[in-house]
């Protein structure tokens, strides 16, 4: 067989097979080609899109979820309808206490306030917040440190900024660490700064401050906004949701069937949507991709069964002189599986090339849509096998069907 492979006679015989029919063999070789082309583009950005997830997502505590108050839809205990309910400080430790499967309950709130630095002012969101905060969020430390718990111990004024807030009040290149702004009319101390992530775990703001702090420089007492609360490893978020406003009815006179006064939004169910979501993108670009080959490959099978038909009464002449059936078999499915590979080295060059692109142009910066568009090594290779394996299979055809002319009616074609 190797030797077969190596004649020269039998490439001659190929590439004149080739010459004959120029225009349809190029076609038939970028359809199949741009099976394999569409399914290394397609994986590829299916692999940036996900890498960009994770990128956003990858240190966040997904198994959370948040709780917030709202006005009350139901009369109850003598509390009229469209009461404003207001979360306490101690239902934090009360949800930590009652709750099973609770890992972490974080309070924290907001205010909309102005925020001055020299003669520049924006008007943006403060928050008030502990420590833990950093564990449960994607917030990435560019500069300098989070809030620490000597920070909420002794309530001091320092603040945590966002990139967004950085680049309005700041010159280009000016390490913020350790200058002062004015959160409304008193000033904070600079001690760190995070770059924006594009995820907003609720209310948007650019400024954190210790919760302590908060409460102090806001008067807001016992009452907090809202509470992040997270659930350990294998715990059921949506069951935990339940029990979490249920409780929190109880402790607040709120009638149990009233849907109104507590909002949530369960993150659990929100990540397992875009994890589902990637991976039904990842199966349509696999079947996609793998219809697209074999659609290609049956093409190269067709232009072989023409071929054959074309090339009749010379195979009736090489039979005639004493060429084996199982010689111009080999030749044949030689020629499929030179296409195949042609095609399919293409299309990965192609693809490679295409991904390549995609990363300089859409890859990088922090509005960036993909992450490394790339496609495991492995991946190409099955997929080019399959080619090949693909390709020679169909090549049998017109194979078997040239070998079963008899070389008398082969000559006698017209």
């Amino acid at each position: 067989m190797l030797k077969f492979i190596l004649d020269k006679d039998t490439w001659q015989e190929i590439f004149g097979s080739i010459r004959k029919n120029k225009l349809r063999t190029g076609i038939t070789i970028i359809g199949v080609m741009w099976g394999l082309f569409l399914l290394v583009a397609l994986l590829g950005a299916a692999r940036g899109i996900e890498n960009k997830f994770n990128n956003m997502f990858g240190d966040i505590a997904t198994n959370s979820m948040f709780v917030w108050t709202q006005q009350t839809g139901k009369a109850f205990k003598g509390f009229q309808k469209g009461r404003r309910v207001r979360l306490k400080y101690g239902d934090v430790a009360t949800i930590t206490e009652n709750i099973k499967g609770v890992e972490r309950v974080v309070p924290r709130f907001r205010r909309n306030t102005q925020v001055t630095l020299g003669f520049k002012s924006i008007s943006t969101g403060v928050f008030g917040d502990y420590p833990v905060l950093i564990d449960m969020e994607n917030i990435n430390l560019e500069y300098g440190r989070f809030i620490n718990a000597n920070d909420i111990k002794y309530s001091k004024k320092v603040c945590v900024i966002k990139s967004g807030l950085y680049k309005q009040l700041f010159d280009k290149d000016v390490n913020p660490i350790g200058a002062y702004i004015k959160i409304n009319d008193i000033n904070y101390q600079v001690v760190g700064m995070y770059k924006d992530s594009g995820i907003n775990m609720g209310p948007n703001g650019e400024v954190h401050i210790p919760f302590t702090t908060f409460q102090q420089a806001y008067n807001t007492g016992d009452n907090i906004g809202w509470m992040m609360i997270t659930g350990g490893d294998g715990v059921d978020i949506t069951q935990m949701q339940i029990d979490v406003k249920l409780l929190l009815k109880t402790l607040h006179q709120v009638h149990p069937d009233d849907s109104r006064a507590f909002g949530s939004f369960n993150l659990a169910a929100a990540f397992k949507k875009m994890t589902g979501f990637l991976t039904g993108m990842q199966f349509l670009t696999w079947f996609v991709g793998i219809a697209t080959l074999i659609a290609g490959v049956f093409a190269i099978g067709n232009i072989l069964l023409i071929t054959v038909k074309e090339r009749t009464k010379e195979i009736g002449i090489r039979r005639a002189i004493g060429a084996r059936p199982i010689e111009i078999k080999r030749q044949i499915v030689l020629e499929s599986i030179f296409l195949t590979t042609v095609a399919g080295s293409l299309g990965i060059i192609f693809g490679g090339l295409l991904l390549m692109l995609l990363d300089k142009v859409a890859g990088h910066g922090p509005d960036s849509t993909l992450i490394n568009p790339t496609v495991n090594i492995p991946v190409v290779l099955f997929a080019y096998a399959l080619l090949v394996i693909l390709g020679t299979l169909i090549g049998l055809i017109p194979a078997s069907m040239a070998t079963s002319i008899k070389p008398i009616e082969a000559l006698s074609d017209e």
